[in-house]
């Protein structure tokens, strides 16, 4: 009998030893596959930078001197104005619960918040920025990268999801900036997912938000930079998600449209390899991962956000007219991304001459 009490709990010593096995490996697949909200906190001098992603997780990157350099010849992607199988929802409700006006371009007044935004309202943001002013967390870890180069200007990359929250707030900062060195001829009303706080955002084109897909193409011009959007799309019901595996799915797509800027962008993405989450960008020769600000409100950030519960009509009367933390704090993020750019420009443009924009150059070693 003691023999085979022995017999007993030896097996079920070697069958917890197996279950410990297993659990342990299904415990990193999910921390490799899943996708969470990373917050990544680092201090230089006397500022806190904040990098904010939904994100599978990828940082092994590759040393600038190994990367390609891209310095190619291809027409941009312009795409509809209109989706009829994702058509703009107008109904009435609480607008982020119903999509109240998704898909609906947004018009001439509200465009030109984004498009004429006065250069003071950069310059008094970066002050802020700069003394410690701000209540929200505005910065971002940028890395080296060399300049992708399309039709004899340099590049903004864009790497995004419409499910994505950071990626919903991220993109206020990112018009603003992107309208400074030139302008759009349309934006359009956007939220993030529905289970990801539903945050009002603008699309740089309508969205594919009933199906998996990728979203290609922006209205911008410029006769500084090029604009490369492109935005993972998944049902906005749901919550925040990208497809996968990242980035096959969507280099196949890319590839289907048989241009070339928008192919290589994304294999330039792939070849960089630190991909860490959404939003993803590239400003010149500085890559991004993650939002450059913690934006979500008049105050840190808390729970539930008060951007959840904002109408767009609202969040651009605070950009037409910035006297909120909100308001200032989109407009510093959007000043470390026109800093960044402005390297890439010799400082050629207008916006670069700011003494809040050569500071942050300087401070961050641009």
């Amino acid at each position: 009998m003691a023999a085979s009490g022995k017999k007993t709990r030896a097996r079920r010593h070697e069958r917890l030893v197996y279950l410990a096995i297993a659990l342990a490996i299904i415990a990193i697949a999910v921390s490799t596959m899943s996708y969470t909200h990373v917050n990544t906190i680092y201090v230089n001098q006397t500022k806190t930078y904040y990098i904010n992603q939904s994100s599978p997780s990828n940082t092994s990157g590759v040393s600038l001197k190994n990367l390609v350099a891209y310095n190619i010849t291809s027409a941009l992607i312009t795409p509809l104005h209109y989706l009829p199988a994702d058509p703009p929802i107008n109904s009435s409700g609480t607008p982020g619960d119903t999509l109240n006006g998704i898909n609906t371009q947004i018009n001439a007044t509200d465009l030109a918040v984004i498009n004429n935004a006065s250069d003071a309202y950069f310059e008094t943001a970066g002050e802020m920025l700069l003394n410690g002013t701000l209540k929200n967390q505005v910065g971002a870890s940028a890395n080296k990268v060399k300049t992708f180069i399309v039709n004899g200007k340099p590049s903004v990359i864009y790497f995004g999801s419409i499910t994505c929250v950071f990626c919903g707030e991220n993109r206020w900062a990112m018009a603003l900036a992107l309208g400074r060195f030139g302008n759009f001829s349309a934006l359009f009303t956007g939220y993030s997912a529905l289970q990801d706080s539903d945050v009002p955002t603008i699309y740089w084109s309508p969205a594919h938000y009933n199906s998996s897909t990728v979203d290609l193409g922006s209205f911008y011009s410029s006769k500084y930079l090029n604009f490369i959007a492109i935005e993972d799309t998944d049902p906005i019901t749901g919550g925040f998600s990208i497809q996968t595996p990242f980035p096959a799915v969507q280099e196949q797509e890319i590839n289907k449209t048989g241009n070339l800027a928008y192919i290589d962008a994304i294999k330039y993405i792939s070849e960089i390899n630190n991909f860490q989450g959404t939003p993803y960008t590239i400003w010149g020769s500085q890559q991004v991962s993650g939002a450059d600000a913690i934006d979500f409100g008049n105050s840190s950030a808390t729970a539930p956000q008060p951007l959840e519960s904002w109408t767009h009509a609202q969040i651009f009367s605070m950009l037409a007219h910035p006297n909120s933390q909100f308001a200032w704090t989109e407009y510093a993020a959007a000043d470390v991304y026109i800093a960044m750019a402005c390297s890439s420009l010799n400082n050629n443009a207008e916006i670069c001459q700011l003494p809040a924009i050569v500071q942050i150059q300087k401070l961050e070693g641009y």
